[in-house]
């Protein structure tokens, strides 16, 4: 199945703890980039969160939106520095006997010095990484789903241009013998003015019999035209896996192709095809852009 580039999912999971919502958005890049949003206390399972993003995406620029709410009662703790507690003891001590004062014994009057007392309101967030982990899951399933609808769309398109485009190569193949016997009857008409003539322009006769034999026959082309679509329908109809580069390349040389024609065959109708095919190849490459 084919699958875009683009798509949006978005899944959020509450539980009695934790209220979890992810965001991922997509669009159009030749190569996998992937780019969180998140609090830094998350950062310790980006891994993880980039190795369920690969597993569903292969080709894009991907944005991931996380937002989570604590609903946990925050336990704050209130630490004790003890040795700069007994430094400050130490000092008043030392300043008790040189001023012959008594020594403090009011453990409020250490607890006021800076930073004897430090509140540690850290957060142990790891019973929430299931919970980050399987939202996850659910927006990369919807957001896989957007992507397989938008897929199947382009594919519906790919076909119809293909149509359109083997119609008109059918046409060529069946004005290509017209252009060859015209092109033949211009070579007859060359060389018999040229025998005609006193001043025979063996040159020109060497000249008109090449042209004749390398650009005439369009034959060829049409057939690789044939393989190539076939093969753009078989890869479009068969798609498993990421197939937007391979369906790039076809695409140049099926224009390749087109071009040759169109150099080749001097003829109104087949330079009228050729731009009309030329114009179906570039949708169809601005498609293939948007494939994974």
């Amino acid at each position: 199945m084919l699958k875009s580039m683009t798509g949006f999912g978005a899944a959020a999971l509450e539980t009695d703890d934790y209220k979890v919502s992810v965001e991922i958005k997509a669009v159009n890049q030749r190569f996998l980039e992937i780019n969180f949003h998140i609090g830094r206390q998350l950062n310790a399972w980006e891994d993880a969160l980039r190795k369920a993003i690969k597993g569903v995406v292969a080709r894009g620029k991907v944005d991931v939106f996380i937002n989570y709410v604590d609903k946990r009662e925050n336990q704050t703790e209130i630490r004790i520095d003890k040795g700069l507690v007994l430094a400050y003891q130490q000092a008043l001590n030392h300043m008790s006997d040189v001023l012959h004062v008594a020594r403090p014994d009011d453990v409020q009057i250490f607890a006021g010095f800076p930073d004897v007392l430090q509140v540690d309101t850290s957060v142990n967030l790891e019973g929430m990484k299931p919970v980050l982990l399987q939202t996850m899951q659910e927006a990369l399933r919807a957001f896989d789903k957007m992507r397989s609808v938008e897929g199947e769309n382009i594919r519906e398109d790919f076909c119809a241009r293909l149509e359109k485009l083997e119609v008109m190569r059918n046409k060529l193949g069946e004005i290509a013998p017209g252009i060859v016997s015209a092109y033949r009857e211009h070579l007859r008409q060359t060389i018999a003015q040229a025998l005609a003539s006193q001043t025979f322009d063996e040159t020109r006769l060497i000249q008109e019999t090449a042209i004749y034999a390398d650009r005439v026959d369009i034959t060829e082309e049409i057939v690789r035209l044939e393989s190539h679509f076939g093969q753009f329908r078989r890869i479009v109809e068969d798609a498993a896996e990421p197939v937007g580069r391979k369906l790039d390349f076809l695409i140049q040389e099926i224009n390749r192709e087109t071009n040759t024609i169109g150099s080749k065959a001097n003829s109104t109708e087949a330079a009228q095809l050729v731009v009309d095919m030329k114009s179906e190849i570039e949708k169809l490459r601005e498609q293939v852009q948007n494939i994974e």
